[in-house]
């Protein structure tokens, strides 16, 4: 695997590298050691799956509250969508930054989602799926999110949103005066 760096601290696109012959190709979406070497989370607990129709669907921005965070190792296994992550960790030098990675089947990109980052992604194409890889286990009560439209964030999605479940679109707006969350 292949460790790109991003603009936001502790998240990183990884490419694969696929090894050929006469069969196909083969190729390591993760490996524990070479991800502690990179300081990345390793104890993956779950692997989920999202399936969208639509071009221009949005699922998120999405996050699990402490002390339930999550990392994500998110990859596109039909299709490609633009997969948006925000740092969400008031700490962090890169709080409230965001950035957009496409990931596709054609170019089997990954994104490794840090814990204490909001996650959402925009279908790019028709009849998609995503699968990932999660860190903690889903706990309803510690669900939380922010809005994909949030104008403090002025995220430029690349489609007109053509579906969204009404609990996406009704995340509140980011609240600066608030507590922060991580």
């Amino acid at each position: 695997m292949i460790f790109h760096e991003t603009t936001l601290k502790d998240a990183w696109l990884i490419d694969l590298q696929p090894f050929g012959d006469a069969r196909g190709t083969f190729a390591r979406t993760m490996c524990s050691k070479e991800f502690a070497e990179h300081g990345l989370l390793t104890n993956f607990v779950q692997q989920n799956m999202s399936v969208s129709a639509e071009a221009g669907t949005i699922r998120g921005m999405h996050y699990q509250r402490p002390p339930y965070t999550e990392a994500k190792l998110v990859r596109c296994v039909r299709g490609a969508i633009l997969d948006v992550i925000v740092d969400m960790r008031s700490g962090s030098p890169t709080y409230l930054k965001h950035e957009g990675f496409e990931l596709s089947a054609e170019n089997r990109r990954q994104l490794y989602v840090p814990p204490g980052f909001a996650h959402s992604f925009q279908t790019l194409v028709g009849d998609i799926e995503v699968s990932y890889l999660v860190t903690a286990p889903y706990t309803p009560e510690a669900e939380g999110g922010v809005r994909y439209s949030d104008p403090l964030l002025d995220i430029s999605w690349p489609l007109p949103v053509s579906t969204i479940s009404d609990k996406d679109a009704n995340w509140p707006l980011i609240d600066l005066s608030a507590e922060p969350l991580f």
